[in-house]
């Protein structure tokens, strides 16, 4: 299924303004192209619809992630580890790193293709032996009965 597989997707963003909307499927096709045998899972959650990629179908082998409120944050859920020579990551927390992405046009795509590939090459050296390896799927993990969206 995977990238292709978008309908749960498409009906979470609709709350959302068009170009978020916009912007966050163009960032989801970004990750999906450049990793086609990992997997999405999405969270349809109380204040923002968060959906990231990883090896598994369980959330502590998600190696990026992207968050939507009224505006995006791309992130690295272990970004702590990832070296960051010009500084783009923000946060403060033990460890999730992200960027906010106003648009398409801004996001450094190369810099974070970078970025991505040190990230996924952390998450296969952390996977468990006994992992049960997943390749392409979208898995929809928890949609909140409550949704406080942007109006």
């Amino acid at each position: 299924m995977g990238k292709e597989h978008n309908t749960d997707l498409l009906k979470f963003l609709e709350p959302f303004p068009e170009h978020v909307h916009e912007t966050a499927l163009w960032l989801r096709d970004f990750v999906w192209d450049l990793y086609p045998d990992c997997n999405e899972l999405i969270y349809d959650n109380y204040n923002a619809l968060a959906f990231g990629w990883g090896l598994t179908d369980r959330l502590e082998d998600v190696f990026c992630s992207i968050a939507v409120y009224k505006s995006i944050n791309f992130g690295f859920n272990r970004g702590h580890e990832l070296t960051d020579p010009e500084n783009m990551l923000l946060g403060n927390g033990n460890v999730y790193r992200y960027i906010k992405v106003p648009d398409k046009n801004t996001f450094p795509k190369k810099y974070m293709k970078k970025l991505l590939g040190e990230a996924h090459t952390n998450a296969l050296a952390r996977l468990k032996d006994n992992a049960v390896i997943i390749h392409g799927e979208t898995i929809v993990k928890s949609i909140s009965a409550k949704k406080r969206r942007p109006q």
